[in-house]
C-alpha cells in the first residue's frame, strides 16, 4: 500500500470497508473538500453582499425596491445624514399614499413610476429657487433629488422619445391637432414614465401643427 504525506489545505477520506476489505483513509482533493467548498460560499455571499453598495455603503441585496428603500433610509439615519434620509422618507411615504389609493402593494415598476414623479417634483423645485436666487435651497433640492434618483425610471433620450412619437403617428394616422390625445396616449403609455410628459406634448404639438 502506497502512503503519501496529506498535502496543505487536503483532509482525509475515513478509512471504510470496501469488496470484503478495509480502505485506508486518503487525502481528499481539495476541490471536493466540503470545508472549502463551504468557505468558497461564504466568501461568494460576502462579495454579492458587499457589491450591492450606495454611497460608499455596503448594503445587502434587497428583493424588491421598496425593501431597498427601507434599508436605504436605515443607513442614512445611522449615517445621519439629514437631506438624503428626509429624500428617501418622502419617496417612501408618496409610496405608501399611492398604495392607499390603488389598495395593493406596489410592484416595482409602480414604485418606479412613483419616484419618477418625486424627482420630476425636484427638478422644479430646482427650476423655480434658481430663478428666485434662492441657491441654497436649489441646492439641497438637487441633493434630494439625486437621493432618490436611483429608484426612477432610466429617461429615455430625445432619439428615443422621437422614435416612440414617429410610431405614434404611423399606429394613428395622427394628421392634426384633434389628434393629440392619441398620439399622447400610445407614447406616454409605452414611455412608462421614462420621459417628462411636458417634453412629449410640445414635441407632439410641434408635429400637428
Amino acid at each position: 500500500m502506497q502512503i503519501r504525506k496529506v498535502q496543505d489545505g487536503e483532509s482525509l477520506r475515513p478509512a471504510r470497508w470496501q469488496d470484503g476489505q478495509v480502505v485506508a483513509a486518503e487525502p481528499v482533493p481539495r476541490a471536493f473538500d466540503r470545508d472549502a467548498i463551504g468557505d468558497a460560499r461564504h466568501a461568494r455571499h460576502n462579495e454579492q453582499r458587499d457589491e450591492a453598495k450606495h454611497g460608499g455603503r455596503s448594503l445587502r441585496v434587497a428583493t424588491t425596491l421598496k425593501a431597498q428603500l427601507r434599508e436605504e433610509i436605515t443607513s442614512a439615519l445611522r449615517s445621519s445624514d439629514k437631506v438624503r434620509l428626509g429624500a428617501l422618507r418622502m419617496l417612501s411615504a408618496a409610496v405608501t399614499n399611492r398604495e392607499k389609493e390603488v389598495l395593493h402593494e406596489l410592484s416595482d415598476d409602480e414604485v418606479r413610476e412613483v419616484a419618477g414623479k418625486e424627482v420630476k417634483k425636484h427638478a422644479e423645485s430646482i427650476e423655480a429657487f434658481e430663478k428666485a436666487g434662492r441657491q441654497e435651497l436649489a441646492d439641497k433640492e438637487r441633493a434630494e433629488r439625486e437621493a432618490v434618483s436611483g429608484y426612477a425610471p432610466t429617461q429615455l433620450t430625445e432619439e428615443q422619445v422621437d422614435a416612440l412619437i414617429d410610431e405614434a403617428f404611423a399606429e394613428t394616422g395622427a394628421s392634426g391637432p384633434g389628434d393629440f390625445g392619441a398620439v399622447m396616449g400610445v407614447v406616454m403609455g409605452r414611455a412608462k414614465g421614462q420621459v417628462d410628459g411636458a417634453t412629449v406634448q410640445r414635441k407632439v404639438k410641434e408635429r400637428l401643427g
